[in-house]
């Protein structure tokens, strides 16, 4: 299995691919959060600091583009083959309302033309290869038959599918009825992508789609940093052929049981990470900001914390945030949460 780590703007920048791929150098590709066309420039600051290939040494760094137009996707495409890059991703799953009203991210699924149009203009324009990170539908299920015969006219590197329509946002369920039919009529390789929070739910997917080769991971592993690196080792320490799916999954189901969080290791990666984050923003309160985002979701490993995540919470200057989270790792009992709500 290939572990992918989701784009998530704000957080997955560079500074913090450097510290999670020190501490867990587990992941096989990192996404980039997207990267938006600009007229007159190929990048603002920061999304050039995020792709410079001195930022990303040693690691596999895949850019997103999220575009409407092919022009403005060849533009950036072609800036980042400048620096060594190999493979762009394409957005049409980013459900939020601004991107949506621009008809961009999944906004676009719902012109299938236009989109056909688009890809054939960027196949014809690169040499690089392309992948797409794409949900279902705009608001019905049933376009997605469509718009998978428009993704099986073009060779894309990979077809990472997140099975909810963009009028789900992150609500309801994925659609794995719908995965299932596009994963036996790709002719694309496919990656699934959506609510694997957990080594139980990750066995549970392998299960029902044994011959899926990866999976790209998102909030899981802000909840649980070291996810992907739990699975890999226990993957090391069993049977590497997998079995077929009439002869039980006794094997397969050991490399996702006692996947539980690595506290050491865990507490490292925040450490790194903020010294990343001091190091490349200027403040305490900017620094305070970003280790805070990432605490609302790995703060849930802590299930008897909260007095102490509080304090972290209200921390207006580095010393209180790590006496807050100093005392959290000391005293708190670390487990994977139950049910994730986010």
């Amino acid at each position: 299995m290939e572990y992918y780590f989701a784009p998530m703007e704000g957080i997955t920048g560079y500074v913090f691919r450097n510290a999670h791929h020190a501490v867990f150098p587990s992941m096989d590709r990192y996404y980039t959060p997207f990267i938006t066309p600009k007229k007159g420039k190929s990048f603002t600051t920061r999304e050039l600091k995020d792709v410079l290939p001195e930022n990303n040494e040693k690691i596999r760094v895949i850019p997103q583009i999220l575009t409407n137009q092919a022009e403005g996707f060849l533009k950036v495409a072609a800036r980042l083959k400048e620096f060594g890059y190999t493979e762009v991703n394409l957005n049409l799953g980013c459900p939020s309302g601004t991107v949506v009203a621009k008809n961009k991210g999944a906004g676009f699924l719902a012109y299938p033309q236009e989109l056909d149009e688009f890809l054939e203009q960027v196949f014809a324009g690169t040499d690089m290869s392309v992948s797409v990170k794409t949900r279902i539908g705009k608001e019905d299920p049933e376009e997605f038959d469509g718009l998978l015969e428009i993704f099986n006219r073009y060779p894309l590197e990979k077809l990472i599918i997140h099975p909810r329509l963009q009028t789900d946002f992150y609500n309801n369920t994925p659609d794995l009825e719908v995965f299932a039919l596009a994963q036996k009529n790709s002719r694309n390789p496919v990656c699934y992508n959506g609510d694997l929070f957990s080594a139980e739910k990750i066995g549970e997917f392998v299960r029902r789609f044994p011959a899926v080769e990866s999976v790209m991971l998102g909030r899981g592993m802000l909840v649980n940093p070291g996810l992907a690196a739990g699975l890999r080792e226990n993957e090391k320490r069993r049977p590497k052929e997998r079995p077929a799916p009439d002869q039980g999954t006794d094997d397969k189901s050991a490399a996702f049981e006692n996947a539980q969080p690595d506290r050491e290791r865990i507490r490292v990666f925040t450490e790194r990470l903020a010294e990343g984050y001091a190091r490349d923003l200027s403040g305490e309160r900017d620094v305070l900001f970003k280790m805070k985002e990432l605490w609302f979701y790995l703060g849930r490993l802590f299930p008897d914390g909260e007095r102490y995540l509080k304090k972290l919470r209200k921390a207006e200057r580095i010393l209180e945030y790590q006496t807050a989270v100093n005392a959290l790792f000391a005293d708190c009992r670390m487990e994977t949460p139950k049910t994730f709500r986010f």
